[in-house]
C-alpha cells in the first residue's frame, strides 16, 4: 500500500477503523465494530428533572451566536458561560443577550483548550457545542465525563470509533448526548412522521433525502476573506479543509434524520448495510485555482484532491426498506434539502416546493387536498409551538423548536426526542460512505449502536407532546 494511499485513508478517518478488513470485490463487508455490550440503554432514559438548566456554549461563530440568543429566550435557562477561540465573538454574543435578558455569562477564550475550563465548572448542566466538526465528538465526550449533558451540532462524530465512544460515554455516565439535527423539526418533517405513525402511507417502502446546496459558485459571499472577522470567509476555513482527501456523503444528517424517525430506525427497524458512489470533482479544484489567482491564501489548496461533486448512497434496512441519500455542495444547482417518503398507499415529497402528496399514479393531490391533510395530521408540537418559534426564527423556526424541546425535556424530567444512538447512527453514514466509495461502491455493514435494543425500544420523537410541553418562550 503506497504512502499516499495510506495518508489519504488516515485523513479520511478510516485507516484506524480497520478499513483494510474489507477487501475490494467482497460485498457486505464489516470492517468496523458492529456492536458492544450495552451498559445502560439511554433510549427512553429520563434524567433527573432540572428546574433551571444551566448552559455553557462552546463555539460562538455565525452558528453559535444565534444559538446562544435562542437559548437565552427559553424559560428556565441560565446562560452560565460562553467560549470561543476569539474573544470578540464571545463578547459580542454576551452583549447581544444582555440587550433582552439578565443573562451575564462568564467568557472563556484565547486558546484551543479554553473549552475544557468551561466543562470543568460545577455549575453547568448542559454544554452546547457549535465548533468545527473535528471537535464535536471530543468535546461532547469530555463534557459528559465531567457530568454534563451534551448538545452537539451535526455531525456528532467523524469516525466510527468516535460514534462508539459517544455511545459508550453516554451509557457509562448516564448523560444525554443529543445531536442538534434541526431539520427533524421542520413542518413537513414532523407532519410526515405523524402521518407514518398513523398509517397514512401504509407499509413504508422507501425514503429519499438530500443536501444539495451550492456553496462554491458565489465568490464574493463564500470566498472573499473578511479582515474584520479574523480573515474568515463565508464557507469557513475549517469546512473547506473537510472537503480535502475525503470522498463520500460528508453531511448526511439533514436528509436522513426525518427518514430515520419515519421508519423508526433504532426503535423498530435498523439499518443493515449501505453502498455509496461519488462522481469526480468537477468544480472545487478549479475554484481553488481561480481563487489563488486573486488571493495567495488559496495557493496551498491548489492541486489537492477534493471530494466528488455528487455522492449517492443507498441503505437497506433489516425490514427490507431502502433509503437513498445524495450530497452535492459544489454544483450550480438550486438549494434542495430533499425528503421523500414512499409507502404502499401514498407518497410525500418536500422539494421542489410546494410540498406534495399523492395516493396513486394519477398525479399529485391538488393544493386544497394537501392543505386539508396537513391540518388533519399536524402534530401537537406544531400546533402549540409553531407560530412563536417561527417568529423568533432560526432556519424558519426549526432551530428554536429544537432548542425549546431540548430544554423542555430536561426541565420536565422526560426522555429527549433524539438520543446518542440517533447521533451515532446518523453520523456514521459519512465514514461508511467514504469506505464504500474507496472500495468501488462495495456494500458495508452499518453498526448497530443500540446493540439489539432497537427491537424493543419505544418510538422516538414525542411530536404529540404526550409529556412535557410546559416550558415557555420569550417572544422576539
Amino acid at each position: 500500500m503506497g504512502s499516499n494511499r495510506r495518508d489519504f485513508l488516515k485523513k479520511a478517518g478510516l485507516a484506524g477503523a480497520g478499513i483494510m478488513a474489507g477487501a475490494p470485490g467482497k460485498s457486505g463487508g464489516a470492517p468496523f465494530q458492529q456492536a458492544h455490550t450495552q451498559e445502560f440503554n439511554m433510549h427512553g432514559y429520563a434524567a433527573p428533572r432540572l428546574e433551571t438548566v444551566r448552559v455553557g456554549f462552546i463555539g460562538i461563530g455565525s452558528r453559535g451566536s444565534g444559538t446562544v440568543e435562542r437559548f437565552a429566550r427559553i424559560e428556565g435557562v441560565s446562560v452560565i458561560a460562553l467560549c470561543d477561540l476569539y474573544e470578540d465573538r464571545a463578547r459580542a454574543a454576551r452583549k447581544a443577550i444582555r440587550e433582552f435578558s439578565d443573562h451575564d455569562p462568564e467568557l472563556y477564550h484565547g486558546s484551543e483548550d479554553a473549552w475544557k475550563k468551561l466543562c470543568d465548572r460545577d455549575d453547568i448542566d448542559l454544554v452546547i457545542i457549535s465548533t468545527p466538526w473535528k471537535w464535536h465528538a471530543p468535546q461532547a465526550i469530555y463534557a459528559m465525563e465531567q457530568g454534563k449533558h451534551a448538545g452537539v451540532e451535526v455531525p456528532a462524530a467523524k469516525t466510527i470509533e468516535e460514534c462508539w465512544e459517544l455511545v459508550k460515554t453516554s451509557e457509562q455516565t448516564r448523560k444525554h448526548c443529543m445531536m442538534l439535527a434541526n431539520s427533524a423539526y421542520g413542518d413537513f418533517n414532523i407532519l410526515t412522521i405523524n402521518m407514518a405513525r398513523r398509517g397514512f402511507f401504509g407499509e413504508l417502502v422507501h425514503g429519499e433525502g438530500a443536501y444539495i446546496h451550492d456553496r462554491v459558485s458565489n465568490t464574493e459571499s463564500r470566498w472573499v476573506r473578511n479582515p474584520d472577522n479574523h480573515n474568515w470567509f463565508g464557507y469557513r476555513p475549517w469546512r473547506l479543509k473537510e472537503n480535502i482527501n475525503r470522498n463520500g456523503n460528508l453531511y448526511p444528517t439533514h436528509g436522513l434524520g426525518t427518514i430515520c424517525q419515519v421508519m423508526d430506525l433504532n426503535y423498530g427497524d435498523q439499518m443493515d448495510y449501505m453502498v455509496s458512489v461519488s462522481s469526480n470533482d468537477f468544480t472545487m479544484a478549479d475554484k481553488m485555482e481561480e481563487l489563488a489567482a486573486r488571493d495567495d491564501y488559496y495557493q496551498s489548496f491548489v492541486g489537492l484532491q477534493f471530494r466528488g461533486n455528487m455522492n449517492t448512497s443507498i441503505i437497506r434496512t433489516h425490514k427490507g426498506r431502502t433509503i437513498m441519500l445524495q450530497h452535492d455542495i459544489s454544483s450550480p444547482r438550486p438549494n434542495v434539502r430533499y425528503n421523500l417518503i414512499s409507502g404502499t398507499r401514498a407518497i410525500a415529497r418536500h422539494y421542489p416546493l410546494p410540498a406534495r402528496i399523492a395516493t396513486g399514479h394519477e398525479g399529485w393531490l391538488p393544493q386544497e387536498e394537501y392543505d386539508a391533510l396537513e391540518e388533519q395530521y399536524r402534530p401537537e408540537i406544531s400546533r402549540k409551538m409553531g407560530a412563536i418559534t417561527k417568529e423568533i426564527g432560526g432556519h424558519g423556526g426549526v432551530d428554536m423548536m429544537m432548542s425549546w424541546r431540548l430544554i423542555d425535556c430536561l426541565r420536565s424530567g422526560i426522555p429527549l426526542d433524539m438520543d446518542v444512538y440517533d447521533a451515532a447512527l446518523w453520523s456514521c453514514i459519512a465514514p461508511l460512505s467514504e469506505w464504500s466509495v474507496a472500495h468501488e461502491g462495495n456494500s458495508v455493514k452499518v453498526p448497530d449502536f443500540t446493540s439489539g435494543a432497537w427491537k424493543n425500544n419505544e418510538k422516538g420523537m414525542d411530536i404529540e407532546l404526550k409529556r412535557g410541553g410546559t416550558t415557555r418562550l420569550a417572544e422576539a
